[in-house]
């Protein structure tokens, strides 16, 4: 069996076909790859466009009036990421996410949640969003099927957070949006903050104190170098360990068992039953060894890991008119092949390589 690799730059698209062994043919077959890690998330980025420019993801000084984002008959239609989720949880993926660029851009998007909930009932159906349409959609989202919602806010002060979002819109429109979505029923939220010493470090407890006893879960992630456009320098890292360290001078804290394998966020609660918090570590404290992430990018292709520099292209194989015994096969070997491991090989030189961006791939 044949099928078109995908190596995405930000100037370029070079494709190649690749020889894949033939596996077992059953369609509903959980797979491990090379290192014995299962299948357990599917991310699936719907759009390559957003209303922010953050400086982590989308500077817009690459990101701009020019920048060529993806015409609409080059993305996944939603009938064919419906059959997609289905081949997937087949295969074990038990969480299904809904990414970007901002998801909540794509046009119909609440039609997509209801069709993904219809056809793949028994798994998880999330989404991350910036927030900015949040609390116009949430309660639509919910009765669609929605389970769940991740935002991202990297301050809670105003002036910071409309630096970084480059986009000046304001923190508060986002804290609404939270609270329409957890009245919606979306909840327990968790909060995405990246955090960026010298740019945000300085509002970490600030925002563990304001989400402490909410319900809702803030996760703290190390600032990493995806893509090749961000400016990444292990100086503007600030490890999990030292967040935690922070927290618990304030508000002391320990370790909570993980959810399930593979889980990326470790677990802190607050001692005083306050709730919990997460901290993701790719840096300092990488967990190749238990990923269970694959990525299906806007234009349906295949990633293994958010730092690749390579995909796969499950949209030749979806318009070619094989049937989703073979898509399935396709599927089940590329995961059996994988050997990803970036963060345990990461150093300033790998930092440096082309690899595909987080807009593309959802992160």
């Amino acid at each position: 069996m044949t099928f078109r690799i995908i190596s995405r730059t930000d100037d370029r698209t070079d494709t190649k076909t690749l020889a894949i062994p033939a596996l077992d043919r059953s369609i509903s077959s959980p797979v491990l790859d090379t290192r014995r890690r299962g299948l357990h998330d599917l991310r699936i980025s719907v759009t390559d466009r957003c209303n922010f420019r953050c400086t982590y993801c989308m500077p817009r000084s690459v990101f701009n009036e020019a920048y060529p984002f993806l015409p609409h008959d080059e993305l996944l239609t939603f009938e064919e990421i419906v059959r997609l989720a289905k081949i997937f949880r087949a295969h074990g993926v038990e969480k299904i996410r809904l990414t970007g660029g901002e998801p909540l851009l794509r046009h119909g998007i609440e039609k997509l949640v209801a069709m993904l909930s219809a056809a793949v009932p028994d798994a998880e159906l999330t989404l991350t969003t910036n927030g900015s349409a949040l609390k116009a959609k949430a309660h639509a989202l919910k009765a669609a099927g929605l389970n769940r919602v991740t935002v991202s806010l990297d301050s809670l002060d105003d002036a910071t957070f409309r630096a970084m979002n480059d986009a000046d819109f304001p923190v508060q429109r986002v804290l609404d949006a939270i609270h329409t979505a957890a009245a919606a029923g979306l909840a327990p939220l968790k909060i995405n903050m990246v955090v960026r010493r010298g740019i945000n470090d300085g509002h970490i407890i600030d925002m563990a104190r304001y989400f402490r006893g909410s319900g809702n879960i803030v996760r703290f992630i190390e600032f990493m170098d995806v893509g090749a456009t961000n400016g990444w320098k292990m100086d503007d890292v600030v490890p999990s360990a030292e967040i935690a360290r922070r927290i618990s001078e304030v508000f002391p804290c320990a370790p909570l068992n993980p959810n399930y394998a593979g889980e990326v966020a470790k677990r802190w609660r607050y001692l005083d039953g306050a709730g919990e918090f997460g901290l993701i570590s790719s840096v300092t404290e990488a967990f190749c060894g238990a990923c269970t992430r694959a990525r299906l990018s806007t234009d349906g292709t295949l990633y293994t890991c958010l730092f690749a520099q390579k995909g796969y292209s499950l949209k030749s194989l979806l318009r070619s008119g094989i049937d989703d015994t073979e898509i399935s096969e396709a599927v089940q070997s590329i995961w059996h092949h994988r050997a990803d491991n970036y963060s345990e090989l990461r150093t300033a030189e790998t930092a440096k390589q082309k690899k595909v961006e987080m807009s593309y791939i959802g992160g």
